[in-house]
């Protein structure tokens, strides 16, 4: 399966999916048409499916200008019907998606939103606002029970799984989890080489899962140094693993 990144709006990415076999392709997260289009045009592919992640319309927006164009398949979550534009194929946990001879699996993954999915295509995931490169998404209707949960689930997938998400956000995420990890070397390592690339407008998405429980605040609810530096601003603190997850996304909400 080949990957093509299209940025979008300020910050942005949709993802072009093509089966190489077939020259299929699906779009995750269409925020606009119009740049999809260009490059669907450039590729040369068969567009014939839209694929969100979750309903907020900086992943939807583009849904209505490309079935003006094209007659297409658009994946969504069930909970999301009336809320995502011309949803065709409501999916829950454990669905299938195929795209040519390429399947994709559904991950149910609530917390950024109550109907929030991911796609899993081999290796490569494609994980909305749920789980950022260095971050993870506010809670704007799910719980942080309901968002730690969702991160546990996506823990457990093989390091090696590149994990493109929703937006361009690694270099403010890095410097915030710097505050609060600030002795962990790969943090630093990480922090620093991002930096390089951003100063030449060069994308720091993809990241690896393995990068993500090294480096990513909101995966590392089991670090001392985290849980210190949280206990400085909060002495009652408890030290479960939803209660820190929570403390470092309050103060994440802040930053």
């Amino acid at each position: 399966m080949k990957v093509v990144q299209i940025p979008l709006l300020r910050d942005n990415y949709a993802y072009l999916l093509v089966c190489q076999t077939t020259n299929s392709a699906a779009v995750i997260d269409p925020s606009e048409a119009e740049p999809v289009l260009r490059r669907v045009e450039q590729e040369k592919v068969d567009l014939k499916a839209i694929l969100n992640t979750h309903h907020h319309r900086d992943h939807t927006g583009g849904n209505e200008g490309l079935l003006a164009h094209r007659s297409l398949e658009v994946y969504g979550h069930k909970s999301d019907e009336g809320r995502i534009p011309g949803l065709t194929h409501p999916v829950e946990e454990g669905d299938n998606v195929v795209i040519g001879e390429e399947k994709g699996k559904v991950l149910f993954i609530p917390g950024h939103t109550t109907g929030h999915v991911a796609y899993l295509f081999g290796s490569n995931l494609f994980c909305g606002d749920t789980l950022f490169t260095a971050g993870c998404g506010r809670l704007f209707e799910g719980t942080p029970e309901q968002m730690h949960e969702s991160l546990k689930k996506l823990m457990t997938l093989p390091d090696d799984t590149k994990v493109y998400c929703g937006h361009e956000y690694t270099e403010s995420n890095l410097r915030f989890a710097m505050t609060l990890e600030p002795r962990n070397h790969k943090l630093v390592s990480r922090f620093e080489r991002v930096q390089g690339l951003r100063s030449r407008g060069v994308s720091t998405v993809p990241s690896t899962l393995e990068e993500e429980k090294q480096t990513n605040p909101f995966l590392r609810w089991d670090s001392k140094e985290i849980q210190t530096s949280l206990k400085a601003n909060a002495p009652g603190l408890r030290l479960d693993p939803v209660s820190v997850f929570a403390s470092v996304r309050k103060l994440k909400d802040s930053f």
